[in-house]
């Protein structure tokens, strides 16, 4: 007979993601174990392999929602009734305000994907290039008479944006959303300002 599936299954791998999150970011994947993760989580470990089976399905788990959530977020804002700059403005805001609450799930994106077998990855990485897609298509709105017509100039402009967002936490960790506000204007208004000059 199949067994059931309890109530709060999906509310019990979501901690178990959220905390091995915490482990992994702070010991490390390699060196974190799966006792670390029951202990950090408040369950047995044979209560971890009754969701997972191992700790590279976890780091998977982990990374899966993380990224799918996150491309979900941020591809799915409306932003066809705005101008260029606009645009811009909106998609790098809801990148920072999406990454608050994950600087766990940022930092082992960061320091473990490449522990994971390579079709996985793949799947990640294609989370990754929508989002980066996103944001050279907003950049290219804002700079058509410029870098939209160099792809080398669009892709380090592109990128300069992430790296300029993907490292807030190291010097901000816990900002709220209002702060993020502030700041991703910050990044919009140096970006387009540089993109213009070039």
């Amino acid at each position: 007979m199949a067994r059931t599936i309890a109530k709060d299954h999906d509310e019990k791998r979501a901690q178990i993601l959220k905390s091995a999150a915490k482990v992994f970011a702070e010991q490390g994947f390699d060196r974190a174990s799966m006792t670390q993760l029951a202990r950090e989580c408040g369950i047995s470990k044979a209560n971890i392999y009754h969701y997972y089976d191992s700790k590279d399905a976890v780091l998977f788990g982990i990374l899966d929602t993380y990224l799918s959530d996150l491309r979900d977020r941020v591809c799915g804002v409306d932003v066809s009734a705005l101008s260029p700059d606009q645009r811009l403005r909106r998609i790098v805001s809801e990148i920072l305000l999406a990454y608050q609450g994950a600087d766990h799930e940022h930092q082992v994106q960061i320091s473990a994907m490449g522990a994971l077998p390579e079709e996985q990855q793949k799947l990640l990485r294609a989370y990754q290039r929508e989002l980066v897609q996103l944001v050279s298509d907003a950049l290219a709105g804002v700079a058509a008479e410029g870098i939209a017509k160099d792809p080398a100039k669009l892709r380090a402009a592109t990128m300069s944006v992430f790296g300029m967002l993907n490292w807030y936490y190291m010097w901000n960790s816990g900002a709220g959303p209002e702060a993020r506000e502030d700041y991703a204007q910050m990044v919009a208004d140096l970006t387009m300002n540089g993109i213009r000059s070039l």
